[in-house]
């Protein structure tokens, strides 16, 4: 199975403000629409059988709509992966998780800088126990600020990687979003996942290739950030940049078997 394990698709309804607010943001003109089957449209033209869909509950009282989109969105089609989510400040995530559990939901997304929380904090800690062995767990790690003020940070996850040996984790962004000198001093050659989303553009070229050289490439996977890059475009961009060859880019395309097996 080809795989892109970072994409977003949202409800028709609240799409476009989603867009405009991601736009604000980052100041990146979205290519995709958001809506669930431009993503399958534009997966199927890359080439890519599965799509790995991640939401984040940025309050306690999003917790259960956007884990009921992500129940309802994998069933509605088999090619969508969908990632829940949890908030620390939410009154029982046992349940929730358990209901996750039921519905065949094997990973979570925690996105610190927009849901409101450090990734070091305490309350955070006491999720990652329940979580440990469960769930895989998607990171969105980095960000505009430098680590020490950051809600994220290749320096705090490698701290929760230490502390949590059994989470199955993966370091959106190749290990830090504007964080890319840390991510290789900390989290390259470790027992962590990376994708290679928003990430491959903006990257310095030596620290890119420092990452690549260290870490092992069956824990590289390939996304996109759907809908803010297309998905072809996208595994384009990350054959030409580092001269892959075919056979290369088919361990970043499907190392994500490794999870979802």
């Amino acid at each position: 199975m080809y795989y892109d394990v970072h994409t977003h698709a949202f409800h028709p309804k609240i799409a476009d403000k989603v867009l405009e607010q991601l736009h604000d943001h980052y100041g990146i003109t979205a290519k995709g629409t958001g809506h669930p089957e431009d993503l399958l449209e534009r997966a199927t033209k890359a080439g890519l059988d599965r799509v790995v869909v991640h939401t984040a509950a940025t309050a306690p009282d999003q917790v259960i709509p956007a884990n009921n989109w992500s129940i309802d969105l994998a069933k509605s089609d088999e090619r969508f992966i969908t990632f829940g989510t949890m908030h620390p400040d939410y009154d029982d995530p046992e349940k929730e998780f358990a209901k996750l559990e039921r519905h065949g939901i094997k990973g979570l997304k925690f996105h610190p800088d927009f849901q409101g929380f450090f990734m070091d904090e305490p309350k955070f800690y006491r999720l990652l126990e329940m979580v440990q062995g469960r769930f895989a767990v998607m990171f969105h790690v980095g960000d505009k600020l430098p680590p020490e003020k950051n809600p994220s940070c290749p320096i705090k996850l490698r701290k929760i990687l230490d502390n949590f040996p059994k989470l199955t984790c993966i370091a959106a962004h190749m290990g830090g979003y504007c964080h890319w000198k840390w991510a290789s001093e900390e989290l390259a050659g470790y027992d962590v996942y990376m994708d290679t989303s928003s990430a491959i553009p903006f990257m310095d070229k030596q620290v890119l290739l420092d990452i690549m050289n260290k870490h092992p490439r069956e824990r590289i996977l390939f996304g996109s950030d759907y809908p803010l890059f297309d998905p072809e475009e996208s595994l384009k961009e990350l054959q030409h940049t580092l001269k892959l060859k075919d056979s290369e880019m088919e361990i970043h395309m499907s190392a994500a078997d490794a999870l979802f097996e």
